[in-house]
C-alpha cells in the first residue's frame, strides 16, 4: 500500500489536513494503536506533533508501545474528543506506518522545536489513511476517507 507524509496529505487535500490538525491540537493527549508481539492491540496515550510537514510520535525510551512500532510499524492514531458528545470538528483517526529516526537532521529538527525530554523514541509517520467523522445537519454521520493516490471519498448515511 502506498503511504505519504503530512506533507503530501496536506497538499493533496488542505481543507480535511487543517481539520484533522486543528483536532489534533485542541488536546494534548490522544490514543495510539499498536500491535504486541501476538498480534492483539494495545492502546497508549501519546502526544503528537506536525513539525516540517510532517507527523511525529514522540515516547519515552523502552515503553512498549515504541517496541510494538519498532517490531511491526503499523499504527492508527485517535484525536482526543475532548468532553462531552459534541466532538466539535468531528472525530478523526490517522492511520500508516511509523519510522524510527534515531539521529540525523530531522531528529535535530524535532528536538529544536519540541525540546523533550532525553532520551526518547522518535517516529515520523507515513500515512496510510486519514478519516473525518462528523454528523452534519442533526441528520446525517458523514465520514470522510482519504487514501494516499485517490480523492476523499464522503459517505452519508442517516
Amino acid at each position: 500500500m502506498t503511504a505519504v507524509n503530512w506533507a503530501a496529505f496536506a497538499e493533496a487535500e488542505p481543507d480535511l489536513a487543517r481539520v484533522v490538525e486543528d483536532r489534533f491540537g485542541a488536546f494534548t493527549h490522544h490514543v495510539l494503536a499498536t500491535l504486541r508481539k501476538d498480534g492483539s492491540p494495545r492502546t497508549s496515550g501519546l502526544e503528537v506533533r506536525f513539525v516540517g510537514g510532517e507527523l511525529w510520535l514522540g515516547m519515552m525510551p523502552g515503553s512498549l508501545k515504541a517496541l510494538d512500532l519498532r517490531r511491526d510499524p503499523r499504527f492508527s492514531l485517535q484525536a482526543n474528543p475532548g468532553e462531552g458528545t459534541g466532538m466539535g470538528g468531528g472525530d478523526v483517526r490517522i492511520s500508516g506506518r511509523a519510522v524510527e529516526v534515531e539521529d540525523g537532521e530531522a531528529r535535530a529538527g524535532y528536538v529544536k522545536e519540541v525540546e523533550p525530554p532525553q532520551p526518547f523514541h522518535l517516529f515520523r509517520t507515513e500515512l496510510t489513511e486519514v478519516v473525518r467523522t462528523c454528523v452534519e445537519d442533526d441528520t446525517y454521520l458523514v465520514a470522510q476517507v482519504w487514501k494516499p493516490g485517490e480523492p476523499v471519498r464522503t459517505l452519508k448515511r442517516t
